[in-house]
């Protein structure tokens, strides 16, 4: 089996950028198309020099279907509408997708997991080594731990994010409803103002900052009679999550059609 050949799309923006830097590092990677949307500055330019590198020959398109024939996979940290497109174009191309994106809609994840069943989809909220092993790390412990600790979720990011809570924190927050045996849906506090009353025993509460240009930092507190427990994850460069999507291309090239999470990819799934 020869190099496997990645489409990035959105290849303009900040994450677009560090996946064209990480592939050209990676061995067993190689970079087959870049991808902005219409009207975007960036089409028509070298992917290489736009993130930094020598030229590599891989001209930006707003078309990502001639693409798809010589590749093997495509990598999206896009917005949630062009996500549900690129994920139909992956069934039906057959192409591996690895989707960093958050903010999605109840409609945008059934397409989603429509294509899933005609293609391998790895979705994270967060691709890193580190917040995958902090989720695991929360669902055992509120396992652990009965509703006398309470969990708050207090994430930050730089101002640019559009989205809140974070898909990290979403993530953490489903871990610790699965191991409280709690669907999140239904226990998840997204905001709180006013006069609220006092906080309903085994709510999952989130909080979330923005500002400067933070990449990512994540707490996870367990607030019990008299004792706290605080786990934490802080992101200093987006190349972690770079790393971890080039590291899930390539767990799910040549896997069966099926939705995955990078929990399957690094084998965290019965910790």
């Amino acid at each position: 089996m020869g190099d496997m050949r990645l489409i990035v799309a959105g290849a303009g923006g900040r994450m677009g950028r560090t996946l064209i830097k990480a592939i050209a590092d990676a061995k067993g990677l190689v970079l087959a198309g870049a991808i902005e949307p219409g009207g975007s500055p960036w089409l028509g330019q070298d992917s290489g020099t736009l993130a930094g590198l020598p030229q590599n020959g891989v001209l930006v398109s707003a078309d990502p279907k001639p693409l798809a024939k010589s590749a093997d996979g495509i990598i999206d940290f896009t917005i949630p509408s062009a996500t549900a497109a690129f994920a139909a174009l992956s069934a039906e191309s057959g192409l591996a997708h690895v989707i960093g994106t958050t903010g999605l809609s109840a409609a945008e994840d059934a397409r989603i997991k429509d294509a899933a069943r005609r293609t391998p989809i790895v979705m994270s909220g967060n691709m890193s080594l580190g917040v995958n092993l902090l989720a695991a790390l929360v669902r055992r412990v509120a396992k652990t731990l009965d509703e006398e600790f309470d969990i708050e979720i207090v994430e930050m990011h730089h101002n640019k994010k559009i989205d809140a809570p974070s898909g990290t924190a979403l993530l953490l927050g489903r871990a610790a409803a699965e191991g409280r045996g709690v669907d999140l849906d239904q226990r998840s506090v997204r905001a709180r103002d006013g006069h609220t009353g006092a906080r309903r025993t085994g709510d999952i509460g989130f909080a979330a900052l923005r500002g400067g240009t933070v990449v990512g930092e994540h707490n996870v507190i367990f607030a019990g009679p008299a004792e706290r427990i605080e786990l934490a994850h802080k992101a200093e460069d987006r190349m972690i999550f770079a790393r971890g999507a080039l590291r899930a291309a390539l767990w799910a090239r040549g896997r069966k059609p099926g939705l995955y999470a990078m929990a399957d990819v690094l084998g965290l799934t019965d910790f």
